[in-house]
């Protein structure tokens, strides 16, 4: 129940720091100054928005196909807000400590699809008809070497639950973290993280909302609070794949710090399984991580120009897929030659 009621309030207050900080950091790579007049350097600017968001009348165009219209926004949303069930936030806390969360993470998100499609073809509008199907073939491709990739980490833990694999990676320090135990996983990681991005519809893989090209995409004929539930799905689904991709590879809740020295530095900066502080700072340490990896999804979106669908398509199928196959074959080999 505290895992639910955390990451409940937690994914609109991230998303409403996760747009300031968007905006705020591609100012920076663009040399301007971003949002400034609404509170202090512009702080107050994205809860302005969501007010004018909540206000906004709710349009259905009549052309639209209504109920599947009104629906859409709802699945993408719960889709994505149903995958934080299973992602421990510290030692001994997680939303549900299934044996195969890994294997029900992946399944759930999978559902952001019909919500996707289904808005996209009821708005009865070609631009969101046609960033509807971009986006299917774009999420559908990218889940092959996420799946790959997170594949490589169950060979080497042996487990699906994330809790388990937090647990793995928390009795040494930073040289217990998946990557670095087994250094082949950073090459797993780099697959994963390029496809989250994909499966975010971040730039540089934003082709389903290319406002250049289809005005919004899959949402076009969105507006009010629907257009917010599509809005705060994104930014969900950026927190989630960056506390995956922490939980996986990166020592998910655990200190870089040895399990070595006074008994204060350990309790304090050491997440080990015991009392609420540990579980405090536990929880500090997988969102820090967190913030980390969405910090360079806003950089990648501002750095790097949108592709073309081909060369969408080619990075998946022509380098993702076997690159993460030649990473199961070493992985397969790493654990039977060298842990036995």
């Amino acid at each position: 129940m505290f895992a639910l009621i955390f990451f409940l309030i937690a994914v609109p207050v991230f998303a409403l720091g996760g747009v300031y900080a968007d905006r705020k950091i591609s100012a920076f790579v663009q040399d301007r100054l971003g949002p400034t007049e609404v509170g202090p350097k512009g702080a107050f600017q994205t809860i302005a928005d969501i007010i004018k968001l909540l206000t906004k009348e709710d349009i259905v165009p009549n052309a639209a196909d209504k109920p599947l219209f009104k629906l859409a926004p709802v699945i993408i949303f719960m889709s994505v807000f149903a995958g934080f069930a299973v992602l421990p936030l510290a030692p001994g806390i997680s939303g549900s400590d299934m044996p195969d969360g890994l294997y029900y993470l992946l399944g759930i998100l999978s559902l952001e699809i019909m919500g996707i499609l289904m808005a996209g073809w009821a708005s009865n509008n070609k631009f969101a008809l046609i960033g509807s199907m971009r986006s299917i073939a774009q999420i559908v491709s990218y889940e092959l070497p996420i799946g790959l990739s997170v594949l490589t980490v169950v060979m080497m833990t042996g487990s699906l639950n994330l809790q388990e694999i937090s647990v793995q990676q928390s009795a040494g320090g930073i040289l217990t973290w998946n990557v670095f135990r087994y250094p082949f996983l950073f090459f797993s990681f780099v697959i994963y993280f390029l496809a989250s991005l994909a499966e975010c519809n971040r730039g540089p893989f934003d082709l389903p909302e290319a406002e250049s090209e289809l005005v919004g995409g899959f949402h076009t004929e969105y507006s009010g609070l629907r257009w917010a539930f599509m809005f705060l799905a994104e930014y969900g689904m950026m927190l989630l794949t960056s506390i995956v991709a922490v939980v996986l590879f990166w020592g998910s809740w655990s200190s870089p710090w040895v399990d070595i020295g006074p008994v204060k530095l350990k309790t304090w900066l050491n997440a080990e399984p015991g009392g609420w502080l540990s579980q405090v700072f536990g929880a500090c340490w997988l969102l820090a991580k967190a913030m980390v990896l969405v910090f360079l999804q806003i950089m990648a979106r501002w750095t790097y120009p949108r592709l073309r669908a081909d060369q969408l398509m080619r990075l998946c199928w022509k380098y993702l897929i076997p690159a993460g196959l030649l990473l199961i074959l070493v992985a397969g080999v790493w654990r039977l030659v060298i842990i036995g």
